[in-house]
């Protein structure tokens, strides 16, 4: 056995595990589990289902990787789990594998970080540079855009989408699509305004934030015609701009939900 590995960890014959991934104490890993380059799963962690995870990506105790849908419909289906590079999972936290229901794979991106106690459910896709905060939740089917921050306690309904850089308050409750670089927060949240700090920290021109928050003022004014009026006027008023064009974009796509708005 590599001296990577802890004697009391199970481990599956047909796993494939790097020689330089670290298995800790009592770990069990499953059949179909691949551990690339320098992951270290620290002690008392269950990885099971078709999962990967990859490279340098760091797992704490307790946390079970690629466990069954928490989803009555669920029939057995051999779902993925698709886990990218640089990621650091801390304590008790769950992610499932996907379903026959919403295309049979769950996935995060690259260089998240989920803390204590965050569970993302069946079919959901994270992107990368992703905080969910101690114990958000995300039900399955839910998106999360890159750069995303979901506070602690929040909750996303099933089929949400958050986009880009939007910042969830913590406890709050949240059942409809978020902008782009939205803010949102409350116990069923409201849009409150922009995540402008976040914005800056990304190195955006200071000449695009300002466009995307006169555009935002036009785009929830209501006594301006309807929604989708106001929404193909700003994509003509702001061609050029990139944080426009991200959220007329996530505007058109196809949802199953509302979207979050000011009160």
């Amino acid at each position: 056995m590599s001296h990577n590995i802890h004697p009391t960890a199970i481990i599956s014959t047909t796993a494939k595990i790097s020689k330089t991934a670290k298995v800790g104490a009592y770990c069990i890993i499953g059949d179909d589990v691949i551990l690339h380059d320098n992951v270290t799963l620290k002690s008392h962690i269950c990885i099971d289902g078709v999962t990967q995870i990859g490279e340098n990506t760091l797992i704490h105790p307790f946390s079970s990787i690629g466990s069954v849908p928490q989803d009555l419909k669920y029939q057995g289906e051999a779902g993925q789990l698709k886990i990218g590079k640089n990621n650091i999972i801390r304590e008790h936290v769950t992610i499932n594998i996907g379903t026959m229901g919403g295309g049979m794979v769950t996935s995060v991106g690259d260089n998240n970080l989920l803390m204590t106690g965050v569970h993302i459910g069946h079919d959901c896709h994270v992107g990368n540079h992703v905080i969910l905060v101690n114990n958000a939740t995300l039900a399955g089917h839910v998106t999360i855009g890159d750069g995303a921050v979901l506070g602690g306690l929040s909750a996303v309904h099933q089929f949400c989408r958050i986009g880009q850089l939007a910042m969830i308050g913590g406890m709050s409750g949240v059942e409809n699509d978020v902008i782009p670089f939205g803010t949102v927060m409350g116990n069923r949240a409201i849009l409150k305004g922009l995540n402008l700090i976040g914005l800056d920290r990304a190195n955006y021109e200071k000449s695009d934030i300002h466009s995307m928050r006169n555009a935002y003022k036009k785009l929830f004014d209501k006594a301006n015609g309807s929604f989708d009026s106001r929404i193909q006027a700003i994509a003509d008023e702001y061609p050029d701009s990139p944080l426009v064009s991200e959220v007329i974009s996530f505007l058109r796509q196809p949802t199953k939900r509302r979207y979050v708005m000011p009160d």
